[in-house]
């Protein structure tokens, strides 16, 4: 695969202990490829760490605030799409997901196609132990059951996505936030016919720092299998080839001037760089 067609996004908030590390990692094995960071204005010392990388090849959005996981995602394929990107792989900021598996997700990439790493298939494997181990195993369990999706792993963000399907989702079905996104838009590549492709991975506890997930994720991402159930059931499938209106590059958001929207419902917007709701003709 040609690198330079392939955009790396990483979220983070508070990863000043791993960040340069990984992006050294990354840079080893893969020289220039182009890789995109999005702090949600971390008050450590990520910005500073970043601006001493001198990286060419790197991109860096701060956030005004903490925006969330979900927004971040949307705004990584939002980049990808306008800036004519092939593919997309996005991975977490704290080693979870190790730069050496890189290489075996992007070779399975193809313009039809959506790559997992994942733990849950044979020799993958994950550092969870206890009762964080069996909550995600039960978690991701679930939702395969559930939404009737042959796939093991719904919750980790080390994917490969092709650009050329995120052009076609409508985006106006991926307000949730953290695993509940990442369930949904599994969700949509299954209602699409997309190839879901699970490459196995050993997914390890965070490298330094603490873990950011919210307590009450559990809950709002069971009112979402049920909210993905009914509109599966009830409501029609909505893909778009040409002249998707659930993005917006023109409409310059009022408060940070940025190009960068999602439709939330009908003519309402949301700035994915700060976080702005407006409405807009």
């Amino acid at each position: 695969m040609d690198n330079t067609n392939t955009l790396i996004s990483i979220a983070i908030y508070k990863e000043a202990e791993n960040i340069a590390e990984l992006i050294s990692q990354i840079r080893l094995n893969y020289g220039s490829i182009k890789i995109l960071i999005i702090n949600d204005n971390s008050n450590d010392s990520t910005r500073e760490i970043i601006q001493k990388l001198n990286d060419k090849n790197l991109f860096f959005l701060e956030r005004p605030s903490k925006l969330g996981l979900g927004t971040a995602h949307k705004l990584s394929m939002f980049f990808a799409i306008k800036y004519h990107y092939s593919f997309l792989l996005t991975m977490d900021g704290d080693f979870s997901h190790d730069p050496i598996y890189i290489p075996k997700l992007l070779r399975e990439a193809n313009l039809n196609s959506f790559v997992i790493g994942s733990r849950f298939i044979t020799d993958g494997k994950t550092d969870y132990t206890g009762l964080r181990k069996y909550v995600s195993l039960i978690g991701n369990y679930v939702a395969k059951k559930f939404l009737k999706i042959n796939c093991n792993e719904f919750t980790t963000y080390f994917r490969v996505y092709s650009v050329n399907v995120l052009k076609k989702l409508p985006f106006n079905e991926l307000n949730s936030e953290g695993y509940s996104l990442g369930v949904r838009i599994i969700w949509l590549m299954n209602r699409m016919g997309v190839n879901l492709i699970e490459i196995p991975i050993h997914f390890k506890d965070r490298n330094k720092g603490k873990s950011k997930i919210p307590k009450f994720q559990i809950i709002v991402s069971v009112i979402d299998l049920l909210i993905m159930k009914f509109k599966e059931l009830y409501s029609k499938k909505i893909f778009y080839n040409n002249d998707n209106p659930t993005y917006n590059f023109e409409i310059s958001c009022p408060n940070c001037k940025s190009k960068m929207s999602t439709l939330i419902r009908k003519k309402k917007f949301r700035c994915l760089v700060c976080g702005k709701k407006y409405e807009s003709n």
